[in-house]
C-alpha cells in the first residue's frame, strides 16, 4: 500500500485555511481516482513541548504505486494539486511512502 503524506506549515490565517481546506479541497481529494483511504489531522501538541513544525497532516492511501501515480496523474489529481496554492500561504511538503506493516 503507498500513502501520500502531506504537511502543512502553519498558514498566515487559520481559519481561512481550514475553512476552504474544509469546504474546496477536501472534496477534491475525495474524486481522485483509486483513493482508498483519507486521513487529516490537526497537529496540537509534540512529545517535548516545542511547538509543532506543522499546522495539518493529510494522509492519503493508495493500493500500489500504479493506482498512486494513475490517480495523481489523472484530471482530478491534477486538480487537486493544483488547488494547494490557493488555501496553503506557506506551501506543503509531500512524501510518497511504501507502506511496510
Amino acid at each position: 500500500m503507498m500513502k501520500l503524506t502531506v504537511l502543512y506549515p502553519h498558514p498566515t490565517d487559520p481559519a481561512q485555511f481550514d475553512a476552504y481546506y474544509r469546504e474546496t479541497h477536501t472534496p477534491l481529494v475525495h474524486k481522485i481516482p483509486g483513493l482508498v483511504r483519507f486521513e487529516d489531522a490537526h497537529v496540537v501538541a509534540t512529545p517535548d513541548g516545542s511547538p509543532p513544525p506543522y499546522f495539518l497532516i493529510a494522509e492519503l492511501y493508495f493500493d500500489n504505486m500504479e493506482s498512486f501515480q494513475a490517480g495523481m496523474a489523472s484530471p482530478e489529481g491534477q486538480a487537486t494539486a493544483a488547488d494547494v496554492p490557493n488555501f496553503a500561504s506557506n506551501g506543503a511538503t509531500l512524501m510518497i511512502c511504501d507502506i511496510t506493516s
